[in-house]
């Protein structure tokens, strides 16, 4: 097959793809099929259209196609320089993958060949699994050690001002952070308002044991973070219900000599999948967000 054949087959799958990746992202299906096979396929369609001697270098071109394909989503507004450069580690592997997979399918031996084959039945079944999977709730938990007893550290974690602006760098990204919180009544019933950079959680209390255990419900999320893109505003689907946090608490436990561990934990979920790589983006950010929250608290206890 000639170059130039070989580039007009390639356009033509590529937009046929490109289409499909469309969908899934309009849709709102972020799932196997979006971030495992579409990769595979784009570095398949990279490996084969180059047409390098080696394996190396087909899984090179591969890795190269699916970068300049997630950027063009930047170029073009679909979606936000945050969410692609969490995609990438993800995604360009699965593309060498896929265009060692296409050199070997060209240069292989051919009783090996139908193992490679068999990747083209996979969508069905990764999208299959998309549309009926029902996310994990995931917990996650942080904990520092306070220089003041139980009942002085209570009436800031119930309620707190406004904490001072982030220095973090992934704070600075986008990524939302929490900014104060307040709380309308006393005792179970109540709603706490925890207001992050990009809107308030409302979280009504179900375990007001003062001043030992706090414990609510989440009914409303903001946005997890504004994207960063050329465009003025990009709204992709998954920042509206995609990660959700549904319970919290704060546990206090009374140390000797005056002090107390405050732990925090959040129980939450994500749509997105593999859950396992979004899972540990995911509690990483929880964690630092408990970590600012924690040593606000701990600043506000210990202060004279």
């Amino acid at each position: 097959m000639t170059r130039t054949t070989r580039y007009a087959v390639g356009l033509l799958a590529l937009a046929a793809m490109g289409g499909a990746g469309f969908g899934l992202l309009h849709s709102g299906v972020y799932g196997l099929t979006l971030f495992v096979m579409a990769p595979i396929f784009l570095g398949a369609l990279g490996g084969w259209v180059t047409h390098p001697r080696t394996a190396g270098w087909a899984a090179a071109y591969g890795a190269f196609t699916v970068a300049l394909a997630s950027l063009s989503l930047l170029m073009i507004g679909l979606e936000g320089m945050i969410c692609i450069a969490m995609a990438l580690p993800l995604g360009m592997p699965l593309g060498a993958l896929g265009g060692w997979a296409a050199h070997f399918l060209e240069h292989g031996r051919r009783a090996n060949r139908r193992g490679v084959v068999m990747l083209l039945l996979f969508p069905q079944a990764t999208f299959l699994w998309d549309t009926h999977a029902r996310p994990t709730i995931f917990e996650v938990h942080s904990a520092i050690t306070i220089a003041a007893p139980p009942e002085k550290v209570w009436k800031y974690v119930v309620s707190f001002d406004d904490l001072p602006e982030p220095r973090e760098w992934f704070f600075r990204t986008g990524i939302a952070y929490p900014k104060r919180a307040r709380i309308a009544g006393s005792g179970p019933g109540a709603i706490r308002y925890c207001e992050f950079s990009t809107g308030a959680f409302v979280e009504p209390i179900e375990v007001w044991e003062e001043p030992l255990l706090l414990r609510f419900r989440v009914t409303q999320s903001p946005p997890p973070m504004e994207e960063w893109s050329p465009w003025a505003r990009v709204r992709p689907k998954h920042l509206h219900g995609y990660f959700l946090s549904r319970r919290g608490q704060f546990q206090l436990t009374r140390l000797p000599q005056n002090r107390t561990l405050l732990k925090g934990t959040t129980w939450y979920q994500h749509g997105l999948w593999p859950s396992g790589y979004w899972q540990w983006w995911s509690e990483a950010i929880i964690h630092r967000i408990h970590l600012r929250v924690l040593n606000h608290i701990r600043a506000l206890a210990e202060a004279p």
